[in-house]
């Protein structure tokens, strides 16, 4: 029998692979548009699309909520901290495992920021939340993101896809697996 999850912290700022990956802020609204409203995000992820000013409100509310719920955390990917976001990384418990998952904004790609945030989202689920494997859920068509599954040290496992259809179009999704060191 599993005992519950740990709450998660109210802040959570980590440090580590030259980012800082912190809370959203009210500051960040203005920059989620730029960052999250691209064709790639709006087709690879569940993101809604068109993503404008009152998507943003919505997505910084719900995580928020969802941050209160226990179940997710999305924080901002930053160089320093304080700089405007260059993405997002996020961390969602399920009954499956835990999941990671990052968006980048398009002006910030090629950079390496997608999997140095992931491997930092690892490390604080393997040391602060005692989790044994973290899982990375993408398409195999998906290029960008099976080199990032693969640069962040995660290796394809043997289940069954995960088949399912978002934003009307259907998807059959790959397990990327990373065991505690």
């Amino acid at each position: 029998m599993h005992s519950a999850p740990s709450p998660l912290p109210e802040r959570i700022n980590l440090s580590g692979e030259g980012l800082v990956l912190r809370d959203w802020a009210e500051d960040d609204l203005a920059a989620m548009p730029e960052l999250f409203d691209h064709p790639d995000i709006a087709y690879w992820t569940p993101i809604v699309s068109p993503f404008d000013e009152n998507a943003a409100r919505a997505r910084l509310d719900r995580a928020r909520q969802l941050r209160k719920d226990g179940t997710t955390i999305l924080l901002a990917i930053t160089a320093d901290g304080s700089a405007s976001p260059l993405g997002e990384v996020m961390l969602r418990r399920a009954p499956e495992g835990t999941e990671l998952g990052y968006a980048v904004g398009p002006a910030h790609r090629g950079r390496g920021l997608a999997a140095r945030a992931v491997r930092v989202m690892a490390a604080y689920a393997f040391g602060q939340l005692g989790e044994e494997r973290v899982v990375l859920e993408l398409e195999a068509e998906n290029a960008a993101s099976v080199a990032v599954a693969t640069k962040a040290g995660f290796g394809l496992l043997d289940v069954p896809l995960i088949e399912g259809e978002e934003k009307g179009r259907p998807y059959a999704l790959q397990t990327w697996g990373l065991n505690r060191p």
